[in-house]
């Protein structure tokens, strides 16, 4: 058991018959009236986010759960398989626990988490960056900048579709955000 005072993002807790992660949290001691504590809870069976406040000093029950390190191997009807880098053991995950299984390549290091009382995986979690080759995008035109965003969409490695900036061409090598499906910068080989 714990109390409200030791919650920290990413902690683990069992909550109305499910367990959430702490996304967010505020502690707030009004002028008036008992303190409490308002937090962002991220459903791990779901991906749901809810707000949700706490009274100061209220019993919580804190989820064990265990970060593994895994290596992607392949995808197919069975679901993404994935080999755990210390024993090799291979394990399915279905596609609703990774985080961007769009940006899943073979070979890709990932972390799982699981629930160490039952041994359940809860979420599959892709590195914040990877890197990846543009297949295919269309050239930019020099000047084309007079609209709002001057992005263009183009095609990564794993079939995936990213916006990207007109001066990025086909057979480059750019870096994207895993949490937002975004660009982040392009990278020299």
């Amino acid at each position: 058991m714990a109390t409200t005072s030791d919650f920290k993002n990413g902690l683990c807790i069992e909550y109305n018959h499910g367990l959430y992660t702490i996304v967010g949290f505020q502690h707030v001691k009004p002028g008036k009236g008992a303190a409490f504590v308002r937090t962002k809870l991220k459903n791990l069976s779901t991906g749901k986010v809810i707000d949700n406040t706490f009274n100061a000093g209220v019993k919580i029950d804190v989820a064990r759960v265990e970060r593994r390190a895994y290596q992607f191997l392949y995808d197919d009807d069975m679901g993404y398989h994935f080999m755990h880098t210390e024993t090799f053991e291979q394990i399915p995950i279905e596609k609703h626990l990774i985080n961007a299984p769009d940006l899943l390549k073979e070979g890709q290091n990932v972390e799982i988490l699981y629930h160490a009382d039952k041994d359940l995986p809860l979420s599959c979690d892709l590195p914040a960056f990877v890197m990846m080759e543009i297949t295919y995008t269309e050239p930019g035109v020099r000047g084309d900048t007079s609209s709002t965003s001057s992005l263009k969409p183009a095609t990564v490695e794993t079939g995936a579709t990213i916006n990207v900036p007109l001066f990025i061409n086909t057979g480059d090598l750019i870096k994207i955000d895993t949490r937002t499906h975004s660009y982040s910068e392009r990278v020299k080989r």
